[in-house]
């Protein structure tokens, strides 16, 4: 590090600078010939500090571009791992911890013990992705800040050594006045559209052009934060979904974390006919669905969303059909038609109450198998739900169960009260499929009160069932529009880096003698030539080769060594 930091030119420049920010003149090495370090003008970073604290310690660590480089290549190999088998939020009805072992052996078991099945929402995945960003901002913070300094300083008369000791220079005599000199430089720079700055004595000179490239990878990384922002703001409840969710016929379904419902009124199936389809599918005698579409109901809860004791309000704000790639869109939110299955289920009936003595009927009611109501008054008689049962089963003890809350063989348990009635009222099972009544032995079980009354329904029209569920990918993505904005300045940036490089010229003439020193960040090569055509306008005719510091040097010493041959010889 650097302790004397005061100039020549009387300027005191801040601890490990490298060259003098007012003149140029090196401050380590003067007395060196080899070009100077410029990527900074010698400007002194945050994380060049002598005996750093802590803070600084964590900011060196973040600043680094080899930690940068450690922390891309462990999360590209953790996102290639994670890619090795499917992961578990592409599932659909099945059991991660049986699916892996049972689909990919023991290395799948393995897998999913190491939990790399849900590698991108882990929590060590989402550290490195902040990891990288905190290193992309610190990156830049240390190198933008020092560089705007060095840029936005420029002296226009440079100290000599800091102009010999760039990479191309020239050095040797003018024949003209100095200041006519400069002044006709000047006209033939503008041309190539650098903009020129001229000292008050007229006999030096600074061209630049392009300035605006040098902010091109910090714009890129500005792209890159805003993008990995916006990849871990999807871990924020209702920024972003990806769910296989099934929606049997005419049930209303709720889609997690949002406010809304979604029902499927009545999915449609079609196949190809036999002329349609092709030999191979007719010899297997496959059927092959030409059409399924799903005519969907998008609601949004308005109240009560949250209060399982009461019927949420429900207000439709979407209806359309979904068929395979034209999804239901409302406002960010995405439903794709992925799958189906055949399933028959009931989904409500209307049982009416009569008298088996005399086949009066005291009334009709809706049962749903998803939501029933507790009571209902029919006649003179009332009913209020003891139990439901969605799959009845009885447990070893002879116990009612159910097995699943889907509607399979489902079981209502009723307290009547009415005529002829215990005043508690006495309990009546009732099963609405006729199958299960005779299996479970419905009316032995009602015994007494079961030879007075009777649930049953009149017809067909009186059961709704469902034939199918349609299975759709509930999608919502609201970071998208930020990964698109930061992709877009990303692009700008690597656009600005890429295809515009940032030259300057500093040139001065004392006594006679020109001294001028160019700089670039890429494409050597057209500086060179351009500094020759500068040059070659003013009566100085030159090789573009011989203005390269270092080529010059590794010539001079080729034609020293040939000159020692030839006098050894």
């Amino acid at each position: 590090m650097i302790h004397n930091t005061k100039c020549e030119c009387g300027h005191q420049n801040p601890v490990a600078t490298l060259l003098c920010e007012s003149c140029g003149k090196p401050l380590e090495d003067a007395d060196g010939t080899l070009p100077l370090e410029m990527r900074y003008d010698g400007m002194a970073r945050r994380s060049q500090r002598e005996n750093p604290g802590l803070l600084d310690r964590v900011w060196n660590f973040f600043s680094s571009v080899k930690i940068a480089i450690v922390l891309i290549a462990i999360t590209l190999i953790g996102s290639a791992i994670g890619t090795i088998y499917p992961q578990e939020n592409t599932f659909l009805n099945m059991d991660p911890s049986v699916y892996y072992k049972e689909t990919y052996g023991t290395s799948g078991h393995i897998y999913y013990l190491l939990g790399f099945s849900h590698t991108f929402e882990s929590w060590w995945f989402i550290t490195l992705l902040f990891m990288i960003g905190t290193s992309l901002i610190v990156c830049s913070l240390d190198r933008v800040l020092p560089l705007y300094r060095a840029l936005s300083k420029q002296q226009i008369r440079k100290h000599l050594q800091f102009i010999t000791r760039q990479k191309v220079t020239y050095s040797g005599p003018v024949e003209s006045d100095g200041q006519a000199w400069v002044k006709q430089a000047s006209e033939v720079l503008k041309k190539k559209r650098y903009r020129v700055h001229v000292d008050a004595e007229g006999t030096a000179l600074l061209a630049e052009k392009y300035r605006f490239s040098r902010w091109g990878p910090y714009i890129n990384h500005i792209g890159l934060i805003i993008f990995l922002a916006a990849v871990l703001m999807r871990s924020i409840p209702g920024w972003h979904m990806d769910q296989h969710l099934a929606f049997p016929e005419g049930k209303l379904v709720p889609i997690p974390d949002s406010p809304y419902y979604l029902k499927n009124e009545k999915f449609t199936l079609e196949l190809y006919s036999e002329d349609e389809m092709t030999d191979g599918f007719k010899e297997k005698g496959i059927a092959v669905p030409k059409v399924y579409e799903t005519k969907a109901v998008l609601y949004e809860c308005k109240a009560d969303c949250d209060d399982p004791s009461k019927e949420p309000v429900l207000e439709e704000v979407h209806r359309q059909d979904i068929i395979v790639n034209k999804p239901l869109d409302y406002e960010g939110l995405l439903a794709f038609q992925f799958d189906y299955k055949p399933s028959l289920r009931l989904i409500s009936v209307k049982p009416s109450l009569r008298s088996v003595e005399t086949g009066e009927v005291f009334g009709t009611f809706d049962l749903s198998m998803d939501n029933p109501k507790e009571q209902f008054k029919l006649g003179p008689y009332e009913l209020k739900l003891q139990a439901y049962f969605p799959e009845f089963a009885m447990d070893a003890k002879g116990t009612p169960i159910t097995k699943s809350n889907n509607p399979v063989m489902p079981a209502f348990v009723f307290l009547v009260k009415g005529p002829d009635v215990a005043p508690e009222g006495e309990p009546f099972l009732y099963f609405p499929r006729q199958i299960d009544q005779a299996n479970f032995r419905q009316d032995e079980i009602n015994g007494e009160l079961g030879r007075k009354l009777e649930l049953s329904v009149g017809s067909m029209q009186d059961v709704a069932f469902s034939e199918y569920i349609s299975y759709l990918n509930i999608r919502i993505d609201r970071a998208m529009p930020y990964i698109w904005v930061g992709t877009t300045i990303s692009m700008i940036g690597l656009i600005m880096g890429f295809y515009w490089h940032h030259r300057r010229i500093w040139l001065r003439i004392d006594n006679g003698v020109l001294a001028l020193g160019a700089h670039t960040n890429k494409n050597w090569f057209g500086l060179r030539k351009e500094v020759s055509e500068l040059l070659g306008k003013s009566g100085i005719e030159i090789d573009p080769k011989k203005l390269d510091k270092e080529q010059t040097e590794q010539l001079e010493r080729i034609e020293n060594n040939e000159e020692n041959e030839v006098k050894s010889t």
